[in-house]
Parts: structure tokens; sequence; C-alpha cells
């Protein structure tokens, strides 16, 4: 069976699963492979459940024509999205970036959704699997598609672009996240820069912030659309700090967010500058902005009493430390604390970058720190405002015998620390 024919049947149907545990009728089933699982293994199992087709790749398990045999599972996957975006033929957008991803792709979303029957990447299945899985939530229905991008090693943006092809493409930033895949921030750079590379070499169309010293090396690129706090930039804004929340201003409107820190008015930023340059009107940008609400532990800020805590527990690394704690440190409350947890994947650099986070806190305007994980741990430093813990268990033992009422509290950390879970000890 070729690409053409197993589209047919994909149109067909109600669409793809990958994980027989949320099957629905009438979906073709892909049987993926992991390190610790084989779904061919669970091919008869989705088909069972509803399925109408199996996609397999090891012959042995086919039992009837409902069982469709290819080379590679993941690759068909993968040809099919790039077949299937061709045949919509919608514009669509990708987002990449050591921080912000998701945040700006859901900025962007309420955004372009005030006038578009948009489809964007739902939460961050943004990598192999989750770019056509993405794709191919898309129907003839939808006018825009929105495509996050993630990568932890070279050539992987590059394959994201020759599967999704986007046209236009937006970088939120290049910092210090994955060292241990990408081996230095210039090796980070020139990963994330494949996006730009793809869009240039197709003639397709760039958004960049004009702030940031990397992006501004594309402005001689004419396909181009900026924004930033410079005359230089085609939307100019104005950053407001000092303030809880995120908020900017563009051509006298201010644009108020519930999203904490002042480092997500950049996100904020470039949702308007897409928006204008889509021709939404900028009151209903004003209004998609306001009320979009973070979830899954993003920039959150959770009233619990007394207490208010900055939920920022999603992910971590360098850059999007160093950037909430300069934005924590400028809050106008009295008694400040942060919770940090352990970042990840940063390889040889990681003792490094954990100290050097260590060292940046004790200078800076906060009544007390609490510093988890087996690399905090290790970091060595004289305040006395600093206290180190080996894992949660600790933690929740000292914070279990504090009083945090009219506190302002930043919780961040990596994805593996789990600190959400916090939530349950300050309740």
């Amino acid at each position: 069976m070729n690409i053409k024919e197993l589209h047919q049947l994909f149109l067909e149907s109600s669409g793809v699963a990958t994980d027989t545990r949320h099957i629905k009728p009438n979906q073709i089933f892909f049987a993926l492979k992991g390190d610790n699982f084989n779904g061919n293994e669970f091919a008869f199992q989705a088909l069972k459940d509803g399925s109408v087709y199996a996609i397999i790749d090891e012959k042995k398990y086919s039992q009837n024509q409902q069982y469709l045999v290819v080379n590679n599972v993941l690759e068909t996957l993968q040809e099919l999205a790039r077949f299937h975006r061709t045949y919509l033929g919608i514009p669509i957008l990708a987002i990449t970036g050591s921080n912000g991803k998701t945040t700006s792709k859901e900025l962007i979303h309420a955004v372009l959704s005030k006038k578009f029957n948009t489809v964007a990447t739902l939460g961050n299945l943004n990598n192999h699997i989750g770019v056509p899985l993405t794709l191919l939530s898309m129907d003839k229905t939808t006018e825009f598609g929105i495509v996050e991008m993630g990568a932890n090693h070279p050539k992987e943006i590059e394959n994201l672009c020759k599967i999704a092809q986007p046209d236009y493409g937006y970088i939120t930033n290049f910092g210090k996240a994955h060292l241990e895949g990408f081996g230095s921030p210039e090796g980070v750079i020139k990963a994330k820069s494949e996006m730009y590379t793809y869009l240039k070499k197709n003639n397709k169309f760039l958004f960049l912030n004009a702030d940031d010293p990397i992006q501004q090396k594309q402005f001689s690129y004419k396909n181009s659309f900026s924004f930033g706090n410079s005359p230089k930039a085609d939307v100019e804004v104005e950053y407001i700090e000092n303030n809880k929340n995120a908020e900017m201003v563009h051509n006298g409107i201010v644009y108020n967010s519930v999203l904490a820190g002042n480092y997500n008015s950049i996100n904020m930023a470039a949702s308007i500058c897409i928006g204008l340059y889509f021709e939404v009107p900028e009151e209903s940008i004003k209004t998609a902005i306001a009320n979009y609400t973070p979830q899954n532990n993003r920039s959150q800020i959770i009233e619990l009493g007394q207490t208010t805590l900055l939920m920022d527990a999603y992910n971590a690394n360098p850059t999007s430390m160093r950037a909430a704690l300069e934005s924590f440190n400028k809050f106008p409350a009295a008694n400040k604390v942060v919770i940090l947890g352990d970042m990840f994947e940063l390889g040889e650099a990681s003792e490094q970058e954990h100290q050097d986070v260590v060292s940046y806190l004790e200078n800076l305007d906060l009544s007390q720190v609490l510093l988890v994980g087996s690399n905090f741990k290790k970091a060595k430093t004289l305040s006395s405002k600093i206290q180190q813990f080996a894992n949660f268990s600790e933690l929740e033992e000292t914070l279990n015998r504090s009083d945090f009422r009219n506190t302002h509290i930043l919780i961040k950390g990596s994805r593996g620390m789990a600190l959400e879970r916090l939530l349950d000890v300050f309740k």
C-alpha cells in the first residue's frame, strides 16, 4: 500500500492512535516502538477496542486484512503526516527555542483563533511523534496550523521541518537548554537555527525578536517581520517591569495578562507581532492575551490563603532559571522565598551551571532560598539564607515546620523534579 492509499484510509477514519489505552472507534492504530515496549504486540488489542486498521512492521503479528504491514511504523506515520500537510495546503507556523515555546505557542494560538479556525500542538507534543500527530489532527476545516518543535540533539529541527513544511517560523530564544545533547551554547544556536535554514532555503517567512542579538543577524533576510523595544522593530513595544503579572504597551494600548514574570512579556509581544501581521484586530489581540490562562504549572499565580505561589515548575534550564529569578527579584513584595529544583540534561556543564545559579542567588533580595536535588546539594555557598536538600522528602519536612503566611514563593525546577507536589504541601 502506498502513502496515497493509506491517506485515503486515514480520511475515511476518525483519526490515528498510538496508545491502546485511549483508542476511539474507527481510528487507525500505529504500532510504535520504544525502549521498553513494542507496539506490534498491542495491535490485536487496538483492533479489538475499535480500531479499523493497525499499522505494524513485524509480519508475524498480522492476522487479517486489518493489519497493514509496513517497513517502519514511525517513518510511515511521519510520511503520512507530511502527505496530509501537503494535502491540506494551509499556512503552518513553526515555533522552537530554548525557553517559552509552549507559552508562546498558546498565546499565538489564542490570538490567531480570533480570526482563523486554528489548530495548535497539544501541550508539548513537539517531538518526532508529536509533530506528526499534530499535523494529523488538522482537517479541511482548519485554516491555520501552529506546530511547536522541540529538540535535544542536532538535526532534529531540520527533520521536523521536513515533515511540517512550515511557511512561517519563530524562534523564542537561544538558551542553555539540553547542553548534554547539543554540547555547548554554540551547539544550541546551530541546532535551533536549522529552522532559519529551512525557511530561508524555501523562501519562507521569519518572525524575529529585534532585541535578540542572534536574531538581529537575520534582519538582512527580506521575508521577515520583527518586534521589540526598539524603533527598528516593525512592532515596537514597551515592557513594563516591577509588576507581578507580565504587562506591556504597544501603540498606546496596555496589554495585561495573568502570566507570572516579566520574562513572559516577550512571549506576549511575539503573539502581538504575529497577530498584527495576520491582521487580527488589536482589540481582539488584547482580549485574547488577557483571557489566556496558563496551565500545567507554567507561569501560574496560585493564591493559597495568605501565601502566593508563582508556579513555574514545568521545566528549567540555566537561561529560564535566571530569567525567572531576575523577574521575581523585582516583585514588590516584602517577604520573598525561592524554591528551586535541579536542572537536567546539562551534561558536563551541570556542576558549574548549578553553582552559577547559587552564586547569583546570594546577591538577590530574598528572605529565604530552598534548593532541592543532588546537583544543588553539591553547590557551595556561605549564605545563611540558602538551604540545600538532597531530595524532596528532606525539603518537605522543613516546609511542614515553616510558616509562609504573607509570603510570595517562586517554585521552579526541571520536569523530573516534580515540584508540583509542593501544592499539596502548601494547602
